[in-house]
């Protein structure tokens, strides 16, 4: 497995800075981007959150057989995600056989010179990425294909961030995203203790902060409208914390499992309620994925086991 630097994610101070996503576009019938069956496919790495909210949403929205998919392998390379195929999950780049994400983003823009990240959801027909920034592709995915959907599909006209909603589900996500989603990464890619000692802090007052969210027993975090986009996007974090971020990333002054039951229980209620999440949590290519990350030095760790306890545990 090729190790490499944490250097590359984190600056000279020691933090870790997330890469503006590049590619911004939209699929509408307006173009150049129109919505067709089979004309774009969702490039993704079962490792990644930010890919599997765009997994996770397509099932949400039974847009499977409208949407193609092609699952890297899990090793971060200097050239990107590999398609090197070595389990049956892997999929290897179906549209143009190349080795690694990176050839797709210089077909997209030969002048590109920055990391060759995924989620990709690519269009086919016009040869390039519409869009690599994942909280748009899901929104992207909540409505821009629900004509070509079954007139009596439960999936079609329903979005995740309805109007009404909408300001409750931004506020969320804007300290989940700064203290959590991204937190793990601030705290995995720290290269001094000072930095360090701040973000891991950070990570655990947001688990604290989620806990007391959820003290009421609500099954969503915006109960009065259901499973939202405020959970699809805080599931992928969660459900790799123990597993992944605890050992890896160095976040361990506490485990979900064991120090949070709030948060524990709707983590829970997500996977084993929600196929769209638990079809999508591929557990050997997370702790696969995370161990080749930074000084991780390629040991996948054991535990915990199991991965994700039982509802009644």
């Amino acid at each position: 497995m090729v190790e490499h630097s944490v250097s590359v994610h984190a600056g000279q101070d020691g933090q870790f800075r997330r890469q503006v996503s590049a590619f911004r576009n939209t699929i509408s019938p307006d173009g150049p981007h129109e919505p067709e069956r089979g004309r774009y496919i969702l490039y993704c790495a079962l490792i990644c959150p930010w890919a599997c909210r765009t997994l996770h949403t397509r099932a949400l929205k039974q847009l499977e057989d409208i949407i193609d998919v092609a699952i890297v392998h899990y090793e971060l390379t200097p050239n990107g995600w590999s398609f090197a195929r070595v389990d049956e999950v892997e999929t290897g780049d179906p549209v143009h056989g190349f080795e690694n994400t990176k050839q797709l983003y210089l077909k997209a823009d030969p002048e590109y010179t920055a990391r060759y990240t995924v989620p990709i959801l690519w269009d086919k027909k016009l040869g390039t990425i519409v869009n690599n920034e994942s909280s748009e592709i899901i929104r992207i995915l909540y409505t821009a294909f629900d004509d070509l959907l079954p007139a009596n599909s439960p999936a079609r006209g329903k979005t995740y961030y309805p109007a009404e909603a909408s300001g409750k589900i931004d506020e969320l996500n804007e300290w989940i995203y700064r203290d959590l989603n991204n937190g793990v990464y601030k705290t995995g890619f720290a290269t001094t203790q000072e930095v360090y000692d701040r973000e891991v802090d950070t990570v655990f007052k947001a688990l604290e902060r989620l806990e007391k969210v959820l003290e009421d027993g609500r099954r969503y975090l915006v109960p009065e409208i259901g499973l939202s986009d405020a959970d699809i996007r805080l599931y992928p974090t969660l459900v790799r914390f123990d597993v992944a971020y605890h050992t890896l990333f160095r976040c361990n002054t506490g485990m979900i499992r064991h120090d949070y039951p709030q948060v524990h229980r709707y983590l829970r209620q997500l996977y084993w309620g929600e196929s769209a999440f638990r079809d999508y949590t591929n557990f050997t290519h997370i702790k696969r994925g995370y161990a080749g990350v930074g000084a991780n030095k390629g040991i996948e760790p054991r535990g915990p086991l199991p991965h994700i306890l039982p509802l009644d545990a």
